[in-house]
């Protein structure tokens, strides 16, 4: 296996870092839950991070725990599924698609939620989960996975994670029309 420090990756995906912590700042945003400081990236670890207030409910905390996910995945989509189509359907190899595929597979590979995400979320769901709150009960599990995707972050489950949204799913879509 070939080790490739973190730092290399965050650089060679650093549109994923920075809209994996706009999507923090989003939903801060959304959920009116204060922000103390943003760093969208820096070549450190971690390469990005938003600082803010504890929010006042669950659903706020798990948006914002879980905003990349939704944010990264989608665009990913966006960007991937437009320059698919002309490289695997009509041949059509040119820069721009290549460009648009590495952008979103990138903005892919950092959708999953961070350590620190899932400590801040499994921390809310227990206490919501007290309460009876659905959202909180259903996070509990959700966040085992979170910590599991992290752990093997050290095998790179971010890429196939960026490349099975990005590449993939347009691919069987396609194979589905046709």
């Amino acid at each position: 296996m070939i080790i490739i420090p973190g730092f290399l990756i965050s650089l060679l995906t650093f549109p994923g870092v920075i809209v994996h912590e706009s999507a923090h700042l989003l939903f801060c945003k959304l959920r009116r839950v204060a922000v103390m400081d943003v760093c969208f990236f820096r070549m450190g670890n971690p390469a990005g991070y938003v600082v803010h207030e504890p929010a006042r409910d669950f659903t706020s905390s798990f948006l914002v725990a879980m905003g990349p996910f939704f944010l990264n995945t989608l665009l990913c989509i966006v960007f991937c599924f437009p320059a698919f189509v002309p490289v695997r359907v009509f041949g059509r190899e040119d820069i721009v698609s290549y460009f648009l595929l590495w952008l979103g597979v990138s903005i892919g590979m950092h959708a999953l939620p961070s350590t620190q995400d899932a400590k801040n979320l499994w921390y809310e769901a227990r206490a919501a989960a007290a309460r009876f709150n659905l959202l909180a009960i259903v996070s509990l599990p959700l966040v085992v996975v979170i910590y599991v995707a992290n752990f093997l972050r050290f095998f790179w489950i971010d890429y196939p994670y960026g490349i099975a949204v990005g590449l993939l799913m347009p691919d069987l879509l396609l194979r589905q029309l046709s």
